[in-house]
């Protein structure tokens, strides 16, 4: 897929951003994909490259532009365990200081940007996210109703700010958690809040995964979970923009 580097300015500088887009056709609908905390790299450009394989203008914005371009700190090209707790340790100050105030001007602009692209169909556009992108994926979809048709969200702490976060969503919602990160339980916590909330909801755990299951260059990754992943995503996705 046809694939750049391009830059959005925001209230507080200028962000760093992915864009994948199908290679006939068009306009197509817009998709804002949030990366996972490790950010913008191969596995990222592949799943939105896949994206857009399937008729979709994708953009991939990195949300610590304020610590500096992608990629913000140095990552192996496989973060097994050992990996993971050096590279967290160096991400959850700069992912800290990511609040929620921020991200919400961020989706601000990452939004107007996308939707003016000459390639994007006018319309609503949908917002996926992963692992923290899914909840700043969230929050982008209540923020912003008018704009967002569809929220997809996999191994994300989508709870994370509350069910207040739920009643201002309008948008159609999908849900995928890792086994490890939810139990049956508390999947019916979360469940019954979406419900309380009005929202229109696929929200299940995928079983035999742990947290970061879509990303191929992690220990966390399942290849069954991934081919669910795209079962799910890709008829939700036609289903709300009604991408061919």
């Amino acid at each position: 897929m046809p694939s750049t580097m391009l830059q959005i300015r925001t209230d507080d500088g200028v962000a760093d951003a992915f864009a994948a887009v199908p290679d006939h056709g068009g306009p197509h609908p817009g998709v804002l994909m949030y990366p996972d905390g490790f950010g913008i790299r191969p596995v990222v450009r592949e799943l939105a490259g896949e994206l857009a394989g399937h008729g979709y203008h994708v953009l991939v914005p990195n949300v610590l532009y304020r610590h500096g371009p992608t990629p913000v700190i140095d990552l192996p090209d496989h973060i097994d365990a050992d990996a993971r707790a050096r590279v967290m340790a160096q991400l959850m100050p700069l992912l800290g200081t990511h609040t929620a105030d921020r991200s919400r001007r961020d989706a601000a602009a990452y939004l107007a940007f996308l939707t003016a692209q000459p390639g994007v169909a006018a319309g609503p556009v949908a917002v996926t996210g992963y692992c923290i992108g899914g909840l700043l994926a969230m929050r982008t979809a209540a923020a912003h109703p008018d704009r967002v048709a569809a929220v997809a969200a996999f191994h994300g702490p989508v709870g994370a700010d509350g069910p207040d976060l739920f009643a201002s969503l309008t948008a159609r919602v999908l849900l995928g958690h890792a086994a490890s990160d939810l139990t049956p339980d508390t999947l019916g916590d979360l469940n019954r809040a979406l419900d309380a909330a009005g929202v229109d909801y696929v929200s299940e755990i995928y079983p035999g995964t742990v947290h970061g299951f879509t990303m191929s260059d992690t220990d966390a990754f399942s290849a069954s979970g991934l081919r669910r992943h795209w079962d799910r995503l890709l008829p939700f996705l036609h289903r709300a923009l009604g991408n061919g």
